[in-house]
């Protein structure tokens, strides 16, 4: 990553040295999924095309030296273009959260590798199994999903009364409030 005075990286050096770990340390907030800088906070420092290329390039950098292992000194040396101070900033910052960061990378990494939902369908039915419970007339919900987990499609069928389908419905719509919250 030489030249890194040129990109987002070397952008840095607009904030005061002072400032930059507690920056750092919310851009490395976000890498692993919890709030990042917002621009508002730091719109003095930058205009929005470079805090948006300054997050991306020093959030772009600290994965893949996190992902890579690399020791201080090949992180210092890709960071050859910095301004000395930012660089030992950086690598302190990087170096503390080490750990955070390389679990939510890995757990990032298997959360986009893992199965996931290609399509559905459902249709109910009314169970009726033996004279006695035919009278019961219980209604129940089928539900068949096709799951992709590694290339490879599985179905699966999940049979449920009123009950289950209920808690899969609040589960659901509680899994989609996240979601929207994520956006």
């Amino acid at each position: 990553m030489d030249g890194a005075e040129e990109g987002g990286l070397g952008l840095i050096v607009k904030l005061p040295l002072a400032q930059c770990p507690q920056f750092l340390h919310k851009v490395i907030d976000g890498v692993c999924g919890r709030a990042r800088p917002r621009f508002r906070d730091y719109g003095s420092i930058w205009n929005l095309r470079e805090w948006l290329a300054v997050l991306e390039d020093i959030s772009a950098f600290i994965k893949t030296a996190v992902g890579k292992d690399g020791s201080s000194d090949e992180i210092s040396k890709e960071l050859s273009g910095l301004n000395p101070e930012y660089q030992e900033v950086l690598v302190r910052c990087m170096r503390s959260r080490r750990p955070e960061i390389k679990d939510a990378l890995v757990e990032r990494a298997c959360a986009m590798s893992s199965a996931y939902l290609k399509d559905f369908d459902w249709q109910l039915k009314l169970a009726m199994s033996s004279d006695k419970l035919s009278t019961l007339q219980m209604p129940l919900a089928n539900l068949d999903l096709d799951i992709v987990e590694n290339g490879a499609i599985a179905p699966v069928s999940i049979e449920m009364n009123k009950e289950e389908l209920q808690n899969l419905i609040n589960s659901l719509e509680a899994a989609n409030k996240v979601v929207l919250q994520l956006k």
